[in-house]
């Protein structure tokens, strides 16, 4: 089974920002979304123009069909607004180039980021690295874990830590602790 893992690297993130925005503003804006809300990539492709150009988000989670309320965050508005405005009203956010007006596919995203991530040289990269990659630095900001896993849906804090990967970071610095 292939884990993938955030992108904990701040320097790592500003490279694959820089590259999706030269490659594609679409995939620029796909990934800055995904890194920003902590939205699954799943729910990411079913926005559409109306949906960014409100203080929230409003959705019924793909996964969970539970209703969900995630505030833009300011920082990313002058990164992705100049692109949704292009969009024409009931456009996808993140449109495919099929001619008709529908959002692009799971294994499209997935292509995309990989893509990305080859260039700059980074493996153990998913759909879901988006989200865990939120999810790592906001918890290493805050350090509220309860609201993450609030956030994510999870039952339990000690899934959310082993998501988005603060467990392997610790198992990784015990490991590097001489024991003999």
């Amino acid at each position: 089974m292939n884990y993938v893992q955030p992108i904990r690297d701040p320097e790592k993130i500003e490279k694959m920002k820089e590259f999706l925005r030269q490659e594609n503003e679409r995939n620029f804006v796909m990934f800055v979304l995904g890194i920003s809300t902590g939205l699954r990539i799943s729910d990411i492709l079913k926005l559409k123009k109306e949906d960014l150009l409100q203080s929230h988000i409003n959705i019924k989670e793909t996964k969970t069909t539970k209703a969900k309320r995630i505030k833009i965050p300011g920082y990313i508005k002058k990164d992705i607004m100049p692109y949704v405005k292009k969009l024409n009203d009931g456009d996808y956010v993140i449109k495919s180039r099929q001619g008709e007006n529908r959002a692009i596919d799971r294994s499209t995203a997935y292509r995309i980021l990989r893509n990305a991530a080859e260039h700059i040289r980074l493996s153990e990269i998913g759909t879901h690295t988006l989200r865990k990659t939120f999810g790592y630095h906001f918890y290493k900001k805050t350090k509220n874990i309860a609201l993450l896993q609030e956030l994510f849906n999870h039952s339990d804090q000690h899934i959310t830590l082993r998501y988005i990967g603060i467990n392997q970071d610790a198992l990784d610095e015990a490991m590097d602790k001489q024991i003999f």
